[in-house]
């Protein structure tokens, strides 16, 4: 097993010490080693595929925003106002209270890329929900002109019955690098169940952990990235330090049209009108704990049961009796999303365990086990 620190690569496998050469004789020594905020690890998948996971250590970190920053966010800098319906889903993120992540945990350093989803399924055969029978995914609408202002309909996204994560309708050539979307809670808990047995298999799964979906407040405390405040952003409050950190509504042309993303956005380029490749801004796009694209670029999906009131410390289950989830957290904002949309705060309820979407997707968490049972509850 291979781990990197500050750019650095160690053994952390057996040492081998000769002693008495002259006898022939070797003393093989296990030396485990406890590990630390820093440490990363590449968990290979075959193919050349490879998936690399950072260690996060137990900590205390502030769920949710303050009144300051909720205003902040539909003001004409902040723009969710306009683009999220008169700013109603500030209240979704509760106010501001001290929560303990317990269990130091791995997660990706990005999202779940193409490549690594592809292997998935070539090795599986998996097919997703919007690709079976019926199935649906929201994606960009190419013949969509946007409202001057954007105060209202219509909006950029349609239900598509022929488009998944094999093609998502970005209107560009997609990239194996790109996160990979339009993929369903059921679908990222699939992908998940799989890289355990693969890696149990292969006998390389820690003992006691497991891959899954970061719980809601893994991910809060994840995407902070050791910061103990509730500032709007991993690195801050200030905008003028976004850039080259993030992709979200900036000045970039969208496919085959001559206009950008309309209302509040960066007032410089970020290289992607659609989404960006993962860790694509290097070491000014990663947080305190390493990791990449925590805001912007895609929707990331927790494993909690969504509660409009806010987050919660424990896993939250629509019955906790049962464990069930039917209507998965997503959290970080997208490529589309103005700024007031995709600070560390945000949070979104989606639809059903079934909903897919080309701004959302995922990243991996190896942790202690949380059990739930997806649910698709009827309209």
């Amino acid at each position: 097993m291979r781990f990197s620190k500050a750019g650095r690569l160690f053994d952390a496998s057996r040492l081998f010490i000769a002693i008495g050469l002259s006898l022939g004789v070797f003393l093989n020594v296990t030396h485990a080693k406890e590990p630390a905020q820093g440490d990363a690890q590449q968990i290979q998948l075959g193919d050349k595929t490879s998936l690399e996971i950072v260690y996060i250590p137990e900590g205390k970190f502030m769920m949710g925003s303050t009144a300051a920053e909720k205003e902040w966010a539909v003001s004409e800098e902040g723009g969710a106002r306009f683009s999220s319906g008169g700013g109603y889903r500030e209240a979704y993120e509760g106010e501001p209270r001290t929560m303990h992540v317990k269990d130091g945990f791995w997660m990706g350093r990005t999202e779940v890329t193409v490549r690594q989803f592809r292997k998935f399924a070539d090795e599986t055969g998996y097919v997703t929900d919007a690709e079976k029978p019926g199935g649906v995914t929201q994606c960009y609408d190419p013949k969509w002109i946007p409202n001057q202002g954007m105060v209202g309909p219509p909006h950029p996204w349609l239900s598509m019955p022929d488009k998944s994560w094999r093609d998502p309708n970005h209107g560009v050539k997609e990239q194996d690098d790109f996160p990979v979307v339009c993929v369903s809670y059921n679908d990222m808990k699939a992908f998940c169940a799989w890289l355990s047995k693969k890696e149990s298999d292969a006998g390389r799964l820690p003992e006691g952990l497991v891959y899954r979906l970061p719980t809601e407040a893994e991910w809060a405390y994840a995407c902070r990235g050791g910061r103990s405040d509730s500032s709007y952003f991993w690195w801050g409050n200030d905008l003028n330090d976004a850039k080259g950190r993030l992709n979200i509504s900036a000045i970039d042309f969208l496919p085959n049209a001559d206009f950008v993303w309309p209302g509040a956005k960066l007032i410089w380029s970020d290289g992607y009108p659609m989404v960006s490749p993962v860790d694509h801004y290097g070491e000014r796009g990663r947080n305190g704990f390493g990791l990449a694209d925590m805001c912007g670029g895609v929707w990331e999906f927790a494993l909690d049961h969504f509660d409009p009131e806010g987050g919660h410390e424990d896993v939250f289950y629509v019955d906790a009796k049962q464990k069930t989830v039917a209507k998965p957290v997503c959290r970080g904002g997208n490529f589309y999303d103005v700024p007031g949309n995709a600070r560390c705060a945000v949070r979104l309820g989606i639809t059903s365990v079934t909903y897919s979407d080309s701004r959302d997707g995922f990243r991996v968490c190896l942790g202690v086990p949380r059990e739930t049972k997806a649910v698709k509850i009827a309209p």
